[in-house]
C-alpha cells in the first residue's frame, strides 16, 4: 500500500509521513521544495509538485492507492484542494484523508474555512471513500512565539473562554489510523483536547514553565492585525484576525463527547497544552 501525501515537508505533513511509515507503509511525500535532510523518515519517496501543476500531481499520484490532502492557507487553497482530489478520483485511489477545521461550517466569513467546507462538500459529493479531520488550533503554533514569550507577553488573541486546540502530533497519528485501519470510510473526526486553551491560561501555563510573569494583552484586533501585517501578507493577517475574532464572538469551545471519541480513536489520552510548553522550555533552554 503507497499513500500520497501533499504538503508532506510542513508541521503536520511531515508528522503524518513518521507515522505512516511507522506503522510500515509506503509514502510519496509531495511538496513544492526538497525537504532538507533529516525532515523526512528514511524510505519516504519524495516528488516535487505544485498542487495547482496538474501534470506534475498526476504523475505524483502513479501507483499511489491513497492520499493524505493538505493544504496550505492560500487565496488559491480551494483549487489547491480540487485539483488532486479530481485526480484521485480520476485514478480510482482507495481513501482520501482530508485534513479540514474544527466546527467549520460556523465560520463561512473565515476565507480558509470556507475553502474547507467546500473541499469537504466535494468528498461527500463522489464515491472516493474518505474521512475527515477537524482538528482545532495547533498546539504547536505558539512554538513561534519565543521572542514574545521572552519579552514577558503572549500575544495569540485566544480570548477568555478559551478554544478547542490540538497537538499536531496526535492529528498526524489520527490520520495514519485512518489511513492504514479499516472502519474509517465517510467519518469525520473532531480532534480536540478536553481542555479548552485560552489566552490567560496559555500565558500562565507559560509563565510557570519559564518561571516569570508571562502577560495576555487581551483581543485588541485592530492592532493585532497591523502587527500581523509585518510577518504575512495582508490578505493572510485579515484571515487571521477574522478567524480569531469569530472565535470569540461565537465561541470555538470543544465538546466532551468530541474529545471522547478522539481519544478512542488514537487508543489513549491526547496530549496536553502544559505537555508541550514543558517540552519546548526544555528544548530552549538545553539550546
Amino acid at each position: 500500500m503507497k499513500i500520497l501525501v501533499t504538503g508532506a515537508t510542513g508541521t503536520v505533513g511531515s508528522a503524518v509521513c513518521a507515522e505512516l511509515a511507522k506503522r510500515g507503509a509506503q509514502v510519496r511525500a509531495v511538496a513544492r521544495k526538497a525537504p532538507a535532510a533529516g525532515r523526512l523518515p528514511a524510505g519516504v519517496e519524495f516528488a516535487a509538485a505544485d498542487l495547482l501543476d496538474l501534470i506534475a500531481v498526476e504523475h505524483a499520484l502513479a501507483g499511489v492507492d491513497k492520499m493524505f490532502l493538505l493544504n496550505a492557507v492560500s487565496p488559491d487553497e480551494l483549487t489547491q484542494a480540487l485539483i488532486p482530489y479530481g485526480l484521485a478520483k480520476r485514478h480510482g485511489l482507495k481513501h482520501v484523508t482530508y485534513l479540514s477545521v474544527f466546527d467549520v461550517d460556523r465560520f463561512t466569513d473565515v476565507p480558509h474555512f470556507a475553502s474547507k467546507l467546500a473541499v469537504e462538500r466535494a468528498l461527500e459529493a463522489f464515491e472516493v471513500p474518505f474521512t475527515i479531520l477537524r482538528p482545532g488550533y495547533f498546539f504547536q503554533n505558539d512554538l513561534r512565539l519565543r521572542d514574545a514569550l521572552s519579552a514577558g507577553v503572549y500575544p495569540m488573541p485566544l480570548g477568555p473562554a478559551g478554544i478547542a486546540a490540538v497537538d499536531v502530533r496526535d492529528i498526524a497519528e489520527a490520520a495514519a489510523i485512518t489511513l492504514t485501519q479499516p472502519g474509517h470510510e465517510g467519518r469525520s473526526y473532531n480532534l480536540v483536547t478536553p481542555a479548552p486553551l485560552s489566552g490567560p491560561g496559555a500565558a500562565e501555563i507559560w509563565g510557570r514553565a519559564l518561571g516569570k510573569p508571562v502577560h495576555y494583552p487581551g483581543e485588541n484586533f485592530d492592532a493585532w492585525e497591523a502587527q500581523m501585517r509585518a510577518y504575512v501578507p495582508a490578505w493572510s493577517a485579515y484571515d487571521l484576525r477574522v478567524m480569531f475574532q469569530g472565535y470569540i464572538e461565537r465561541g470555538f469551545a470543544p465538546r466532551a463527547a468530541d474529545a471522547e471519541i478522539f481519544q478512542k480513536l488514537l487508543g489513549h489520552a491526547p496530549r496536553s497544552y502544559e505537555d508541550l510548553v514543558a517540552e519546548a522550555v526544555r528544548a530552549w533552554r538545553s539550546a
